[in-house]
């Protein structure tokens, strides 16, 4: 069996974020542009580094009014520079920390024009590869980031969502249109199941779409969860899930591993 990475977006405001480092494999720490500061990232780096979870920069377009989610259509040398700035920022905060940066995931509508615009993914790859060519590029699943990295000889992870929504080219729904978020827990579990032991995924449609699940991310809406009770929201049955699927791929190097004494302590203070 090949064990999947789970990774969370962190460092953006939420409550949650300690408890999710129990939960996790790997986070992507906002670097400021979206959400966070200098003090959060550092505070996130800390926390990443005591649970020994990898850790990775989380770009975003220059948007903090609307989290990173407003579309842009800036110049590739604009995107380059502000992507290595941010992803420069967190390494020196990780080295300072003794820790190791591991990858860099894109944030909101950085991640998703990437995903179909090959010029603004080749500017990603690059910043990514000038800043470090050692670091992970994660990208949705089958997109032009993922190509992008791959041509400069980057180490690419392709990253599937557990209760999101997907359209028939294997893209994520917009939040704007019916069916972006999987708000049932069943239904998340079995889309999560579906990709990492079948790869592909069940569109919007009805049609099926492949996907490769080296990663798998949930949402800010089972994030928020986190604090509750493991049998009344989605972190935890979404690790068990991605534990028990059995698969059949080779490209995995982050590895989700179970830390049951750690999840054990947080279940019987909550009993």
């Amino acid at each position: 069996m090949v064990k999947i990475d789970l990774n969370a977006d962190l460092g953006e405001g939420g409550s949650a974020d300690a408890a999710l480092m129990t939960l996790v494999s790997s986070v992507n720490i906002a670097c400021g542009f979206h959400a966070g500061d200098a003090q959060t990232m550092l505070e996130s780096v800390r926390h990443a580094i005591k649970n020994g979870v990898a850790i990775g920069a989380h770009p975003s377009f220059p948007d903090r009014e609307n989290f990173g989610r407003t579309a842009m259509d800036l110049p590739p040398e604009t995107v380059y520079a502000q992507v290595l700035y941010q992803t420069g920022a967190l390494e020196a905060m990780v080295r300072a920390g003794k820790g190791v940066l591991r990858h860099v995931k894109p944030h909101g509508m950085l991640y998703n024009q990437a995903a179909k615009d090959p010029v603004l993914a080749a500017a990603i790859a690059r910043a990514v590869r000038d800043c470090n060519p050692q670091l992970i590029l994660v990208g949705l699943a089958g997109s032009e980031l993922i190509r992008a990295g791959e041509r400069l000889g980057l180490t690419t992870r392709q990253e599937v969502f557990a209760d999101r929504g997907y359209m028939p080219d294997g893209s994520l729904v917009p939040r704007t249109q019916a069916g972006a978020l999987i708000t049932d827990e069943a239904k998340a579990l079995a889309q999560t199941l579906e990709m990492v032991r079948y790869g592909r995924v069940t569109a919007v449609d009805g049609t099926t779409a492949h996907v490769q699940a080296d990663s798998g991310m949930f949402t800010r809406r089972w994030r928020a969860c986190a604090p509750v009770r493991a049998s009344a929201c989605g972190p935890r049955s979404l690790k068990r899930a991605f534990l028990s699927a059995q698969i059949n791929h080779k490209r995995t190097e982050l590895c989700l591993k179970a830390r049951r004494s750690a999840a054990r302590r947080i279940a019987s203070r909550r009993r």
